[in-house]
């Protein structure tokens, strides 16, 4: 069971949403009014759908300013399909999409992933091209510093680390970090992978290689 905040100004799409999510014992918070969200307490909430299509402040503001003060998974829920949608999306620290409309399975399936995923114990740590990776507290530190990774671009990060050498392809990397069957999205591993390597250039350090025509690996 988690508690997931429910972003959208579309009531029938509010309850929709409700009625899906509460079938997997989850607690559901509901907010139709863009301009109460902002004055909230996030540390409750264990994952946050969010609409784009909003009168301001819209999706993307919102996700801008909710992601400094939370790390849950973001989840965007958007009838806007266009690649820089998705690319701008992405880089104000949402971990993934889903196109309107949806089907209710698909739903249950990608907020349930994203949760079990957040969710994952992990015991151990372990260091590699100057960073070390905390598995427990799912963190990446480098020069003494913790690097500022979404949990997306954390997981990327630590499957090809823990991977390293090895050359995985945009769709076996979404399938392995996100851990639910679909069409994968070669533009979502992309964009993670450039904002990734956005941070890691503050400190230097560059160990995800592209393979051309085939995918990633870090080296």
């Amino acid at each position: 069971m988690a508690h997931i905040l429910v972003i959208d100004d579309e009531p029938a799409m509010l309850q929709l949403i409700r009625r899906v999510l509460e079938k997997d014992q989850h607690v559901i918070t509901l907010v139709s009014d863009t301009s109460e969200v902002l004055p909230m307490n996030f540390s409750k909430f264990d994952l946050i759908l969010l609409d784009i299509m909003m009168p301001w402040p819209d999706g993307f503001e919102l996700c801008k300013q909710i992601r400094s003060r939370v790390d849950c998974p973001i989840i965007f829920l958007t009838a806007k399909m266009q690649e820089a949608d998705i690319v701008r999306g992405l880089g104000l620290g949402a971990d993934d999409y889903i196109s309107k409309p949806f089907g209710t399975a698909e739903l249950r399936a990608r907020v349930n992933a994203h949760l079990r995923r957040d969710a994952r114990e992990k015991k151990n740590s372990f260091s590699i091209s100057g960073i070390v990776f905390q598995m427990n507290a799912k963190e990446a530190q480098t020069q003494g510093e913790k690097l500022p990774f979404t949990k997306s671009e954390y997981e990327i990060c630590e499957y090809l680390a823990l991977h390293h050498g090895q050359t995985f392809t945009r769709e076996q990397i979404y399938e392995a970090v996100f851990g639910y069957d679909g069409e994968s999205d070669s533009s979502v591993i992309s964009t993670h992978i450039k904002n990734i390597r956005g941070k890691l250039a503050a400190y230097h350090v560059a160990p995800i290689e592209t393979v051309w025509g085939v995918g990633y690996k870090w080296v």
